[in-house]
């Protein structure tokens, strides 16, 4: 299932993609139990589906049965709705599937070829640093890029989505805290990013994760290594991996942060980038406005998104 947030006259809400189309997952649920005969069909399916991501994540696997039963009623084709459920994807304006995470963690050093071309060696460990919620935007929005710096970077990101509260899991138990898999970019204002040894607040200007365009569920993936990362600048390749090529695997790096945290449904990880980021390059390449920064990674899509030089009272 590819799971979605999506904007419907600055309402957000969730939904399922299928055919191009975007199946509310509350109004069909509400109308399956209606069909039901059951009299607070609507509270029931507050409770289960709420209209956002992290609150249907929290409700776990009788959440997503609930998901199901309703996106099947809808696709069966009952004739006896009391309000509209679907709309053509064309119609709505797509967010980033998750919004306000309680944690967003970012692992930095996890291809081997990224770790060459900055002059490292292979962590014994995953380096972990944090991006906050203010970062996110959407498959629909600009990257916008302040002029506080002239070295905005890119960053392909494999990104996956926690669904279930971990703590100490076991590498052979952890993809079943997996909820899904998305695509996301960890811009980064490099000169920001070194002025100290930490690198946070050269990774947590606004605006600097886009994200999506949706949340492609454990289910349709299976193992996530072995997935094509290709992102391209103006149609310029720039990165190309694999996410065999992770120096610490999705399922090792639930193992180890569930060993120093509790994980929460909704948290978002980022597993890190490949090599042939613009601060690597000879000569150095950063973005400018205008780019157009495209993402693709093998069985999950495209995420692509606009750089656009704003003030920040814009």
């Amino acid at each position: 299932m590819r799971l979605v947030t999506y904007s419907d006259e600055g309402n957000q809400r969730i939904g399922a993609l299928m055919n191009d189309q975007v199946i509310d997952l509350n109004y069909a649920c509400v109308e399956m139990l209606h069909s039901q005969g059951q009299i607070r069909a609507k509270q029931i399916a507050e409770a289960y589906i709420p209209t956002n991501m992290v609150e249907f994540l929290q409700g776990g696997e009788q959440s997503l049965k609930m998901a199901n039963d309703g996106i099947e009623f809808i696709r069966n084709g009952s004739s006896k709705l009391t309000r509209k459920v679907v709309w053509p994807v064309s119609e709505v304006r797509l967010e980033a599937p998750v919004q306000n995470p309680a944690k967003m963690i970012c692992v930095g050093h996890n291809y081997r070829e990224h770790i060459l071309e900055m002059g490292r060696e292979l962590p014994p460990y995953p380096v972990v640093f944090a991006k906050f919620s203010n970062t996110i935007i959407g498959p629909q929005d600009d990257i916008p890029f302040y002029p506080i710096s002239e070295q905005l970077d890119y960053e392909a990101e494999f990104a996956f989505v926690i669904g279930k509260r971990a703590r100490g899991v076991t590498q052979e138990e952890a993809l079943d805290y997996v909820a899904g898999y998305t695509i996301a970019n960890d811009v980064t204002y490099r000169d920001l990013q070194r002025r100290t040894i930490e690198w946070l607040q050269g990774k947590t200007v606004e605006g600097s994760a886009p994200m999506g365009p949706w949340l492609v569920t454990g289910d349709e993936i299976g193992d996530p290594a072995g997935l094509e990362v290709i992102l391209t600048v103006n149609g310029e390749q720039r990165q190309r991996s694999n996410t065999a090529n992770l120096v610490f695997t999705v399922s090792y790096l639930v193992e180890f942060l569930s060993g120093i945290m509790t994980l929460e449904p909704g948290d978002i990880i980022l597993t890190g980038t490949p090599g042939g980021v613009g601060v690597a390059r000879d000569p150095q390449v950063f973005l400018k406005d205008g780019d157009i920064v495209r993402i693709e990674i093998d069985r999950i899509g495209v995420l692509e998104n606009r750089v656009k030089k704003v003030n920040w009272e814009e």
